[in-house]
């Protein structure tokens, strides 16, 4: 019997992960923890019903199942009433929840949450934004809290970031990491730090794409063309560090250097840790020793699998052309 599981909020995230359990074998409760007429409640039911049928058909005809199953695994999600909330949590052995991103709202809601829960199960927030320790003080358990920040679409997107707090147990960490790596999902854990891992990147990324379009470097559709066809093209294939790793940390230092100053900001200045890399021989590949360790890699083996899998990405984009013979 796969464990039972709550998602707090009946909103976009929580339908998400919602289905990504009920998908898995879960039985999974959305609960609606505002409290509502019952004509209200009735609407928001029907409304997140009718869009998780609608996810699961999409996902089916993405070949991901057969259509038949969406009857079976839609019915394993219970859409829960206020009223109701306190037997769908004091079954559950994980609550994930998913309000708005204002603390105040969000400390309220976990606090009466972790009341009505088991004392063992899991309590996870989904924020993006705020840290764990800035929401643990209003629980009295918070060696069971962390937060579990999902990205959108979360059925489709396998990453899902962790983030423990000063007082998190490991273990709750650990058993949390595993539940969701047993449903598919890639956990990665990181500390409390604003923005996480991902949000941060891509905070900078998607505010430099605006900035190149207003400052007149490209339109927004050849930039949208260099994002999709280059940046995104290989970086579905290569992490970032990895990345660094190919092209030499000499490489990065050098060029951050000169755009730095050619553009007279400091914010495209490499960090400490790229010249201490350099000092110490660590420039990547060319060493076998970078922000990864490849000594004892087959190495030409490794690029050729890399390669391979940016071929496949060309042929997925329709871009692979046949030879001129």
């Amino acid at each position: 019997m796969t464990d039972p599981i709550a998602c707090l909020g009946a909103g976009r995230m929580g339908r998400g992960i919602a289905i990504v359990f009920a998908y898995a074998g879960h039985p999974v409760s959305l609960i609606d923890f505002k409290q509502r007429d019952a004509a209200s409640f009735a609407a928001l039911a029907e409304e997140a019903r009718t869009e998780i049928t609608a996810t699961l058909q999409m996902m089916s005809r993405f070949g991901m199942f057969d259509t038949a199953l969406v009857p079976d695994i839609a019915a394993r999600i219970q859409v829960v009433p206020e009223a109701e909330a306190a037997s769908a949590l004091a079954s559950a052995a994980v609550v994930f929840e998913g309000f708005p991103e204002v603390p105040a709202l969000k400390r309220e809601a976990l606090a009466r949450a972790e009341g009505l829960m088991a004392p063992d199960a899991i309590l996870a927030s989904t924020t993006s934004t705020i840290l764990v320790d800035d929401l643990s003080p209003a629980l009295a358990r918070p060696g069971q809290f962390l937060n579990a920040h999902w990205l959108n679409p979360a059925f489709l997107v396998p990453l899902v970031e962790l983030s423990p707090g000063a007082a998190t147990r490991p273990e709750v960490t650990a058993q949390l990491s595993a539940l969701l790596e047993g449903i598919g999902k890639v956990p990665v854990t990181c500390a409390a730090s604003p923005g996480y891992m991902i949000p941060r990147i891509q905070q900078v990324a998607m505010n430099e794409a605006a900035r190149m379009v207003e400052e007149g470097v490209a339109s927004a559709e050849d930039l949208e063309k260099a994002i999709r066809y280059g940046f995104s093209f290989r970086f579905s294939v290569l992490g970032l560090l990895e990345f660094i790793d190919w092209g030499g940390g000499d490489i990065l230092f050098y060029a951050s250097e000169y755009l730095s100053k050619a553009l007279e900001n400091d914010r495209y200045a490499a960090p400490e840790v790229i010249r201490a890399n350099m000092e110490q021989g660590r420039i990547g590949l060319k060493t076998r020793q970078g922000f990864l360790n490849y000594a004892d890699m087959d190495v030409d083996a490794y690029r050729e699998d890399r390669l391979r899998a940016l071929a496949g990405r060309l042929a997925a984009e329709g871009l692979m052309v046949p030879p001129v013979v």
